[in-house]
């Protein structure tokens, strides 16, 4: 079954949300579908998902055994979803932070650009449920990790993205990266600005997860923000740091 969009998933132990996020991305249109990155989570998730794809043939479970990392998790979902035939990829969080009734919108918008990137920080945005610490440091991260890689958006931090086709296949040329955690979101974003691509940014409403818990702990955030200046080294030069791959 061709889709026109995939929305890919990286996923560890969210049992409680995945269901409903598989169920409100697949309301988007019958043309996009889905795919799960599990990292063989013990709580039952990948097996949700293993059961709504022997009922919708949109779903995709990649149960990843033996590895995790949500960077290395997107990567192999960013392949996959090449091999699906989609023309765009999206990428949202699992804990319904991110309302999938936003991707109608996000893929009418992509007339006008090749990475959309949904944003808490320009006029219109938000967030809700998010207590004052994690506020100050959301502006934090945004201002360091803008400092050093000047990418061309406000919300850096913001795992939800729309990226066409032909900048997934120039990230996946590239033949190393510095992520293998979170930080992987700056690292494809600062990619695919050192290769030319158009940004947009648009605004959207974040909610706090309500059931489960996060994986993002302090030493995580700490080591995704020490990965910054190593993206700038690694991917530093412009189109020529990309070889083509066949």
């Amino acid at each position: 079954m061709r889709l026109r969009a995939v929305a890919i998933v990286p996923t560890y132990n969210e049992a409680g949300n995945v269901k409903k996020l598989i169920d409100g991305v697949l309301a988007q249109g019958a043309d996009i579908g889905i795919i799960i990155a599990d990292d063989d989570s013990p709580d039952g998730t990948w097996e949700i998902v293993e059961a709504c794809s022997k009922k919708d043939p949109r779903v995709h479970l990649l149960r990843r055994i033996g590895m995790r990392g949500r960077g290395t998790a997107s990567l192999a979902a960013y392949k996959y979803a090449l091999n699906l035939g989609a023309e765009f990829i999206i990428e949202l969080d699992a804990d319904l932070s991110h309302n999938p009734s936003y991707i109608r919108n996000f893929l009418k918008d992509m007339a006008s650009c090749d990475v959309l990137v949904g944003s808490r920080l320009v006029e219109g945005g938000g967030d809700i449920g998010r207590g004052t610490t994690r506020r100050i440091l959301t502006h934090f991260a945004n201002f360091y990790i803008r400092l050093i890689l000047r990418l061309p958006y406000r919300d850096t931090t913001s795992g939800y993205k729309v990226m066409r086709r032909s900048v997934v296949e120039a990230v996946l040329r590239c033949p190393g990266y510095v992520s293998t955690g979170p930080s992987m979101l700056q690292e494809v974003s600062y990619i695919a600005h050192r290769e030319g691509f158009r940004f947009k940014e648009v605004p959207i409403i974040f909610e706090d997860r309500r059931v489960g818990k996060s994986s993002l702990d302090l030493k995580t955030l700490l080591q995704s923000l020490a990965n910054v200046p190593k993206i700038r080294l690694k991917h530093g030069q412009r189109r020529e740091v990309c070889a083509s791959v066949e």
